[in-house]
């Protein structure tokens, strides 16, 4: 099968589509012959050689698809070949076939192309198992999520409004703005010109703080993040783009009761990413379903030129999701 690798650390150049043995399902597993994958920022950081596979996992990029299964494993008697599916990866989706676990698994809504169903599984895990799950994020609260036009950003827009919250988003450009407002969020920052504390602080009823704040740039925030954080404020860093170091005032932390959550999806044990899996099915997907939320699909690009999703979404030049596909 055709597969992208890349064998140095480097820039979107070092990618290389290359012929390699098909993957064969192990007992719980089943093949997927993918039609789609989709470009997360892991998928450059592993790029770079900043972000190894973990043990175990294929070295090839990719860490969610859509397509169809060809074959289950030893076991499996949830899926049957020719089941429309996506799933969440631990790497191996930048390929024409993937093994995946089953518990890692979900039906394609009917409605939804294979190209929109590859920009789901790692947002929408993402997003509900960090917002949700861990930080309990309620209706009413005040919600921020910094990076507000990407992937995680605008999945984690519509989430939030579907139920219940209050929602402010990072933005880097007026064109990103716009387009958050049109998914929901109640307001938009421009960190290139505003302080996000200071606006935040600035809405309808958020003078008390943020509830729940979703990070990914790590260090350069984390202080401006605890400044904003509400009594019992959550704070929940996914993400490491600005740097992983930082001086912290916990007198601060102190002060409100509130608390810090740094989590990494990827390296999870597979029962517990079945188990968010198992949890996105019953409470996100009716939504999806429902088109109460959407994939936010920038641009679909052919696998050969997998180099050019990877300067698209490395760059910020995009909103939403980049997806590959496996058709030529």
């Amino acid at each position: 099968m055709r597969a992208v690798v890349c064998r140095t650390p480097g820039g979107p150049e070092v990618l290389e589509v290359v012929e390699v043995p098909d993957p064969e399902p192990l007992p719980g597993e089943v093949l997927v012959s993918v039609r789609a994958s989709a470009v997360n920022r892991a998928d450059i950081l592993q790029r770079q050689g900043r972000y190894a596979p973990i043990p175990g996992a294929s070295d090839i990029l990719g860490l969610e698809c859509a397509g169809v299964i060809d074959q289950v494993g030893e076991g499996v008697t949830d899926w049957a070949p020719g089941d429309r599916v996506c799933a969440l990866l631990s790497g191996g989706g930048y390929a024409e076939r993937v093994a995946v676990p089953a518990g890692q698994v979900l039906p394609t809504p009917a409605r939804l192309s294979d190209a929109e169903a590859a920009a789901l599984p790692e947002v929408v895990c993402t997003v509900w198992s960090n917002v949700f799950m861990i930080a309990a994020l309620q209706p009413g609260e005040l919600f921020l999520v910094h990076g507000g036009g990407s992937g995680i950003g605008t999945m984690a827009i519509q989430l939030a409004k579907q139920l219940g919250a209050r929602v402010a988003c990072t933005v880097g450009s007026d064109g990103k703005a716009a387009f958050c407002r049109a998914l929901g969020a109640d307001l938009t920052v421009n960190y290139r010109e505003q302080d996000f504390v200071d606006e935040v602080r600035r809405m309808p009823g958020g003078a008390g703080g943020a509830d729940v704040i979703l990070d990914i740039m790590g260090g350069p925030y984390l202080q401006r993040n605890v400044d904003l954080l509400a009594t019992e404020g959550r704070l929940v860093v996914i993400g490491l783009q600005g740097g992983a170091r930082a001086e912290l005032d916990l007198n601060t932390l102190l002060r409100k009761r509130a608390a810090i959550v740094a989590t990494t999806l990827r390296a999870r044990p597979t029962a517990e990413k079945a188990a968010i899996v198992a949890s996105v099915r019953e409470h996100v997907w009716p939504l999806v379903e429902e088109a109460k939320i959407r994939p936010i699909v920038h641009a679909t690009m052919p696998l050969h030129q997998v180099a050019e999703a990877h300067r698209l979404v490395e760059n910020s030049d995009h909103t939403g999701k980049v997806v590959i596909t496996t058709a030529e």
